[in-house]
């Protein structure tokens, strides 16, 4: 056997190995190095801090002190489920935006972790009239290293849940639909926090980010 040749059996082997983690009837939409399918928001209030891929992983910190921002699907959904794994350093707030605007106006699963923060909770990201939720996590996450989010969104009036690891930490719908404008379809949308909720060289590091549409 040739030396590419088995260079490239091992590369189609760990390519096989980081599709399996995806759920079944899932469809992977992770960015690739150029962000194919996603975008930087220019116009959201966090910032424009840039966003890579490397070996697989979609990552950002504040690439200068209090500049934030969102990457965002091309594409808009209206009921689907999210699945993404994560691996956080402590002491950034970062978001889930689920049916966002362009300027980050979303329904957001929070993935705070700060003292004192909530990972899975339900946030109005720009949003006015939303009571949120927050979740019961710290038991379900494992620190310092990769973890599952599921995140499932469906209904005029949202009803959002969401799983860490494979566990339902959050069940709750809002009492009417308080997206902007009253939209019922939005792009999906990850964050890096502005100001002083996080800091230059913390960074968020996400994977296998894929997608299952509902009726």
């Amino acid at each position: 056997m040739t030396r590419s040749l088995c260079l490239s059996l091992l590369l189609g082997l760990a390519l096989l190995a980081l599709a399996q983690t995806v759920p079944a009837g899932f469809t992977n939409i992770m960015p690739d190095a150029s962000l194919k399918g996603w975008h930087v928001s220019q116009v959201n209030h966090h910032g424009n801090t840039a966003w890579k891929v490397e070996n697989g992983v979609l990552m950002s910190t504040q690439d200068k002190k209090d500049n934030g921002g969102i990457v965002l699907t091309d594409k808009k959904y209206r009921n689907f489920e999210v699945y993404l794994e994560m691996n956080s350093d402590f002491g950034c707030d970062s978001g889930l935006f689920l049916r966002s605007t362009e300027k980050g106006e979303a329904y957001q699963v929070m993935l705070d972790y700060l003292p004192g923060g909530n990972m899975g909770g339900i946030y109005g990201e720009s949003l006015q009239g939303v009571r949120g939720v927050s979740a019961d996590w710290e038991k379900y996450w494992k620190k310092g290293d990769w973890n599952s989010i599921r995140a499932r969104i469906e209904g005029a009036a949202p009803h959002i849940q969401v799983w860490m690891n494979g566990t339902q930490i959050t069940d709750w719908t809002d009492t009417v639909n308080h997206a902007s404008g009253g939209a019922e379809d939005g792009m999906i949308a990850l964050q890096i926090h502005g100001g002083s909720r996080c800091s230059p060289g913390l960074y968020h590091h996400f994977r296998n980010i894929a997608i299952k549409e509902l009726p």
